[in-house]
């Protein structure tokens, strides 16, 4: 069920996505390298791909754009990037502030998903967009329950088009669970053997996944929005936190080693057979994994080298601000779809397109002069 491809959500603590934070200068424990730079570039620009990617496929691209895999990406970018800000925040005070975790994703995330199913009930209501209004869609959807609301049919009507918010019941299961966890784990064990705990936990869920589609014959929606199927997807990216951040490394950001274009050919390589190996048990199993693994080397590189020729056009502005408004046009761009759908106006795909792109960025423009402005401030009085 592919077709439904999700959202990808900007789940950064910086809306502009420039990670800036004091780093510690106390000695780490052994196996522990710390960071050394303090900026993250180019994660807007991937945030901005990523958007249009599943965009274009909502349009009516989807059989030549993979939707599914820009979902993929930003998983794999919110969990690099959460678990970088906790780790710096761990060798900054030598803890975590869960209270101050939670505000953070709170008012990060919910103040436009709130305002973006306004704008869908309202719309159903008025009858300009398919769908139906409940109290229980509501609720699954407001307390991120709706990728197993839409898996196991839990009977609630809700607006067209706000099915994309099966994604970010999986990240917001992951923010829940993870900074806990990530705690414990730092005040007992090394960097290195969390890795270790996380790769084996990656396996696992993969096993799962096996388990699933071959034993119990689920069927993909299962395996593609479930958060036990597919927080591995997240977890790939707090792997290279964990073991290879390339913050941690003193380098030129300008000139990629000859060793790292092989790494980059190759993950281009894994990631091309992913998208054009149709085999269905492939799809639903494996084909989760060997994508975390390929953008591995790709999320590297990105950030090492920024000012490197095939990166530095992450960097245009334009792109960027795209990859700032990208939270709200996830959560408003298959409504836009789904309402002129249902319209019946017979637009061409490139033309769907179009008005969804810009509708969808005027309400994220919107929402980023007359709201998160309010909720940024409050977000960074919790640093």
């Amino acid at each position: 069920m592919e077709n439904n491809l999700g959202s990808i959500h900007s789940s950064d603590d910086d809306k502009r996505c420039t990670l800036r934070f004091k780093l510690a200068t106390s000695a780490q424990p052994q196996g522990n390298t710390p960071l050394k730079r303090s900026y993250i570039n180019n994660l807007d620009g991937i945030r901005a791909l990523a958007v249009l990617i599943v965009l274009d496929a909502h349009a009516g691209f989807g059989h030549i754009v993979p939707g599914g895999f820009g979902v993929t990406v930003f998983f794999f970018l919110s969990g690099f990037l959460i678990t970088t800000l906790l780790i710096a925040e761990y060798e900054k005070h030598q803890t975590i502030s869960l209270k101050k975790f939670f505000l953070r994703r709170f008012f990060r995330l919910f103040p436009p998903l709130f305002i973006s199913l306004i704008l869908a009930y309202g719309l159903v209501a008025v009858g300009l967009l398919g769908g139906d209004i409940s109290a229980g869609g509501v609720f699954y959807q407001l307390f991120y329950l709706a990728n197993y609301q839409q898996i196991f049919g839990w009977g609630s009507s809700t607006p067209h088009g706000t099915g994309v918010l099966w994604s970010l019941a999986v990240e917001e299961h992951f923010y829940l669970l993870f900074p806990f966890l990530f705690w414990l784990m730092l005040n007992h064990l090394s960097k290195a053997r969390i890795f270790l705990l996380l790769a084996a936990l990656c396996l696992l869920i993969l096993g799962w996944r096996y388990y699933l589609v071959l034993v119990e014959q689920v069927s993909s929606i299962r395996t593609y929005y479930a958060t036990d199927t597919r927080i591995d997807s997240i977890l790939f990216g707090c792997l290279l936190a964990l073991r290879f951040n390339p913050l941690s490394i003193d380098q030129d950001q300008s000139s990629i080693p000859a060793r790292h274009w092989v790494m980059l050919g190759t993950a281009g390589a894994v990631l091309l057979l992913t998208l054009l190996y149709r085999d269905p048990v492939f799809r639903e199993t494996l084909r989760y994994s060997l994508q975390g693994l390929a953008l591995t080397p790709f999320f590297y590189c990105a950030v090492a080298y920024s000012r490197a020729p095939i990166f530095v056009w992450l960097e245009i502005s334009a792109l960027k601000k795209l990859g700032v408004y990208s939270y709200v046009i996830y959560l408003t761009h298959h409504v836009v779809i789904s309402s002129l759908e249902h319209q019946n106006y017979g637009l061409q795909p490139a033309v769907t397109l179009l008005i969804a792109f810009l509708l969808s960025t005027a309400a994220a423009a919107l929402v980023d002069r007359y709201v998160d402005g309010y909720f940024q401030r409050l977000r960074a009085r919790l640093h």
